[in-house]
């Protein structure tokens, strides 16, 4: 059965990509690019930045809340071929500081989006995990995509 469903997310994926891993690498540096959007839109909310993002609140807070949506959704096929392709594997220290990164992810994703539904949060709460997730995510992509993109080939 999960070999059925390799078989079928490769096929999908290689419609567009020359292979899963640089799917992996691409959609990955989408989700970095976004998290950068997320970073610069969440300290212009917070009242830093204003004349970097020259945006209004409520276009900065649309804006942040899209693109941690997509960047989510991007996310979504790397968790998925790490997961059921590669699994937990730690050959190297680059490989090892991939795989615990990736652990917390997800778990640090859903506390954030937890806390932002609390009402009586500490106020230094919400930018703590918000960097966490943002330094998560970069960690990932230095182990991974630059990796790729350095090592293997920078091409779709």
């Amino acid at each position: 059965m999960l070999g059925d469903v390799n078989s079928t997310y490769t096929d999908i994926v290689e419609l567009v990509f020359s292979s899963t891993i640089a799917a992996k690498a691409w959609l990955a540096t989408g989700a970095i690019v976004l998290a950068v959007v997320q970073v610069l839109t969440a300290s212009r909310m917070w009242g830093r930045l204003q004349r970097v993002v020259p945006l209004s609140f409520p276009t900065a807070k649309r804006v942040h809340r899209w693109s941690g949506r997509i960047a989510l959704l991007l996310t979504l096929p790397v968790f998925f071929h790490c997961v059921t392709m590669l699994g937990w594997k730690t050959p190297s220290l680059r490989v090892s500081a991939h795989v615990v990164a990736g652990s917390f992810v997800y778990g640090v994703v859903a506390a954030k989006l937890l806390v932002i539904r609390w009402k009586g949060y500490p106020h230094w709460v919400l930018p703590v995990l918000g960097g966490s997730l943002a330094t998560i995510l970069a960690v990932l992509w230095l182990t991974s995509a630059l990796w790729y993109f350095t090592n293997v080939r920078f091409g779709f």
